[in-house]
């Protein structure tokens, strides 16, 4: 048996893509993106630049309203990751976002 585990990210990004809104087979409102990040931290003393780009997707009245977001905003998302059941790559779920 396993032990619920928080599986909670936040991460300020920029929107890099947003896909065409599409519909579930339930009838959900979807979207797909790509966001991007970029920061300085400092890692073992040393400062550093950090990039990252994540794929998201939203569902719901989050995706509706991400559909609407310009390209290159930049937001606060709060999420959880999972992996499709097809890919090899964790996907970043938004659950909000609010402006940063």
């Amino acid at each position: 048996m396993r032990t619920a585990a928080a599986n909670q990210l936040v991460l300020t990004a920029c929107v890099a893509e947003i896909g065409a809104l599409r519909f579930t087979p339930a009838g959900l409102p979807a979207v797909d993106a790509r966001l991007e990040h970029e920061s300085t931290i400092v890692e073992a003393g040393q400062s550093r630049t950090v990039k990252a780009a994540v794929k998201a997707v939203a569902f719901g009245a989050v995706a509706e309203r991400l559909a609407r977001q310009a390209l290159g905003s930049l937001w606060r998302f709060q999420g959880f990751l999972a992996t499709p059941g097809n890919g090899k790559h964790p996907v970043l779920h938004i659950q909000d976002f609010q402006q940063d």
